[in-house]
């Protein structure tokens, strides 16, 4: 599962590659929004961990990782 997160006056967004479910970090998100602890954790398959205060977020993007084609096409 590709997540990808927009932070408030940051240029560049964080991108993790994770094991979860979109389910699963959907929910992840949902609980830090709500939580009184205001931080969204989350960790890529790596073991990579993200911390990112909930004031700080501007958007969460979950989706499928893209499978990239890498080859050669045949020349007609």
């Amino acid at each position: 599962m590709e997540v990808r997160i927009g932070v408030q006056n940051a240029n560049r967004e964080l991108v993790l590659d994770s094991d979860q479910s979109g389910d699963d970090v959907a929910t992840a998100v949902e609980k830090a929004l709500t939580d009184d602890s205001g931080i969204l954790v989350l960790s890529d398959r790596s073991g990579r961990r993200v911390v990112v205060p909930t004031v700080s977020l501007a958007y969460v993007d979950i989706s499928e990782g893209t499978v990239r084609k890498v080859g050669f096409g045949a020349i007609r």
